[in-house]
């Protein structure tokens, strides 16, 4: 978390151990403090620690922080890893989706009358180039059809599209930063207007969530957002504010408690737009701290695959280890009406990973996937979190389009006005017939550089090795009498073996095991494995002399062999370091390896004097820089999973031809 204040919290569980007292005082402390015009801090009890000024200005959010530590908890997962919406992604979210304010709507921008021909001859050129474009009237807002649109409730005056709804509310942070646009953009408006236009907003609010505590707290938390923005009275009915009774009826009405998953929604009308960032948890960590967790997790998968809408199952994309966040998307799409928009935040891995692949699928041929925007650093938003965020823009049941690929993003890129980002990010329209032959129809999204000349490059990587067979393809020149190339995980897990792994000594019970840390680059890019075993330059204190001696009963025999070390840091220069590790070696979990059947490997040994070094010669391709591009390009997280490697275009010369052509 940044700006010093992640202790705050754990300083606050020691000293108030229960989640649901802790959010209890928060809130009562909030509204005191709205009461009397006295700071948070100074009304809290005096055994809280010290509240640090950074939480002072946005009360919303620390109630976000403790609902996210206390779900946490309940799933058995540790409160450090919780990391709730920041306010500043979501305030761009909204953005982004606001239409035309009608309260103070915007003068047009005066047409300068200034002639192309007063200016000289070098700035005509110059101005000619800039290809500015002309206003169009078709970009002229249509008055009355949108003041319709608002006696018909499908907008407000301040531009919130409606109903506007979220199937997993949380803490409600969406709609209590839709507050705050909607009391901005009512601040020099007639008072009898704005609360009208509250009364419309919150008539047509739809929250949804399976936790009491969060609804119960999300009705509080509007409810002080209301107040504290001069929407709602503390008493009875004000000029342009809503009495809080008649405040709290509309809340009790909007925001209820259910699964929006296995339930039905509770609302008659179906959303316009929802806004929501679901929990990301895979069915197999939920209910991981509770004492029949397994039992709880097996019914939880059985009821999901089991729910049945019309005949049909309710969630046709259910695959591998199942998390939350695709089901929710799926749901979300079949709650909107025609035409609504789905907004959701996701982990990045979902537009590359390949059990995401049918609902990539989903997306393109029942609806319009429109936009993503792409947040690889998302440690810079989300403090701490090391995976890339998503933001997805998805119409319901629309027509397939292209995807535009905005990013990537930076924290400073958000913006709380205009479509939400700055006009410095870049942005990428993948046509349909590019995508398929890029992904080969799993509509996977790769990752582009923000750096224009670094993404011209990709791109003209992507678009000639996908041109290419893969390496685990009958198509790919390594494939020998119908034997594929395979990629296996090293035999030894590190966390099990750990006493049969030691630091490097000399002797005759020496077993080499090799690491992520064992490989290395030379100043001219060639990729070397950096081992005791068979180095004498390495320092006795270095890293890697620990953990690198097999010294287990078991003794795994294996010739040599192609290997793989993932680079996890973002910021390396190589996706992939790839290396021939020498006969008898044992490798880590952490380490992938290419298993060649012995037809395989026969030929190899043909064409080279052994099959080591065939293996160094295959090497050498690996470790392409193009297909380096090509892997951190299409990389779905920081591990590097088998399938991606087996999914490589690795390009061998016209010298190594295909089996199929070689004479028997």
């Amino acid at each position: 978390m940044q700006n010093g204040v992640s202790g705050w919290y754990a300083r606050l569980d020691r000293c108030l151990a229960d989640r649901e007292q802790q959010i209890d005082i928060w809130l009562t402390t909030w509204e005191q403090s709205l009461r009397t015009f006295q700071p948070i801090a100074a009304l809290l009890p005096e055994d809280w620690p010290t509240l640090p000024a950074n939480l002072l200005t946005d009360p919303g959010h620390v109630l976000d922080h403790l609902l996210a530590r206390h779900d946490a908890e309940t799933d058995g997962r540790s409160p450090r890893g919780a990391h709730p919406t920041p306010p500043r992604l979501a305030d761009a979210i909204i953005a982004s989706e606001l239409k035309d304010n009608l309260v103070n709507p915007k003068k047009p921008v005066q047409q300068s009358n200034f002639l192309m021909s007063n200016l000289p001859p070098g700035f005509r050129q110059h101005v000619a180039q800039l290809n500015i474009p002309k206003a169009s009237p078709s970009d002229e807002i249509d008055d009355e059809a949108e003041q319709q649109a608002v006696e018909d409730g499908l907008r407000t005056m301040s531009g919130i599209p409606l109903p506007v709804g979220d199937a997993s509310c949380g803490g409600g942070l969406f709609h209590a930063r839709l507050i705050r646009a909607h009391a901005d953009a009512h601040e020099n408006a007639d008072p009898e207007v704005k609360k009208a236009d509250t009364r419309r907003l919150f008539s047509n609010v739809q929250l949804l969530d399976v936790s009491p505590l969060a609804v119960e707290s999300t009705k509080m938390r509007l409810l002080l957002e209301c107040i504290r923005h001069e929407l709602v009275s503390f008493g009875p009915e004000t000029p342009g504010k809503i009495a809080r009774e008649e405040m709290e009826a509309l809340l009790d009405a909007g925001v209820q408690t259910g699964d929006a998953l296995q339930g039905e929604w509770p609302w008659d009308e179906r959303p316009n737009v929802i806004l929501t960032n679901p929990p990301w948890l895979r069915i197999k960590d939920r209910f991981r701290g509770m004492e029949e967790g397994s039992k709880l997790r097996k019914e939880l998968g059985e009821q999901l695959r089991g729910l049945k809408d019309n005949g049909k199952p309710r969630f046709s994309t259910m695959r591998g280890n199942v998390n939350l966040y695709r089901l929710f998307i799926e749901r979300s799409l079949q709650i909107l009406n025609e035409g609504g928009r789905l907004r959701i935040v996701a982990p990045d891995s979902l537009l590359r990973e390949q059990s995401s692949h049918p609902l990539r699928e989903l997306l393109v041929r029942d609806h319009r996937w429109e936009q993503v925007w792409a947040i690889e650093e998302a440690n810079l938003l989300f403090p701490g979190m090391t995976q890339g965020v998503v933001v997805l823009g998805i119409e319901a049941q629309g027509p397939s389009c292209s995807l535009s690929i905005h990013g990537p993003i930076t924290r400073a890129d958000l913006r709380r006005e205009g479509d939400g980002l700055s006009s410095r990010v870049p942005v990428f329209e993948l046509e349909q017939e590019r995508w398929m032959g890029w992904s080969r129809d799993t509509w996977a999204v790769p990752r582009l550089p923000r750096d224009r000349m670094e993404r011209k490059q990709t791109l003209k990587v992507l678009d000639r090795l996908c041109q290419l067979p893969r390496l685990a393809d009958d198509a790919h020149p390594l494939t020998t009498n119908s034997r594929h190339v395979r990629v296996r995980v090293g035999e030894v897990d590190q966390t099990a073996h750990a006493k049969n792994i030691e630091t490097w000594v000399k002797g005759k019970r020496n077993r080499p095991f090799i690491r992520g840390v064992h490989f290395a680059e030379n100043d001219e890019g060639e990729v070397f494995i950096r081992h005791p075993a068979f180095r004498t330059d390495i320092p006795s204190r270095a890293s890697e002399r620990q953990l690198a001696m097999w010294v287990g009963d078991h003794q795994p025999q294996f010739g040599p062999r192609l290997a793989c070390q993932a680079i996890v840091n973002a910021h390396q220069d190589r996706r992939l370091r790839w290396a021939v590790i020498p006969e008898g070696s044992v490798l880590g979990n952490s380490v992938n390896h290419i298993e060649l059947h012995e037809d395989i490997q026969h030929r190899l040994e043909q064409d080279h004097d052994s099959v080591e070094q065939g293996l160094q010669w295959l090497c050498s391709f690996l470790n392409n820089t193009d297909l380096d591009e090509w892997a951190r390009a299409w990389a779905a997280n920081n591990n590097v999973n088998n399938y991606e490697l087996e999914m490589l275009p690795v390009e061998l010369p016209d010298s190594f031809p295909m089996f199929n052509t070689l004479k028997p």
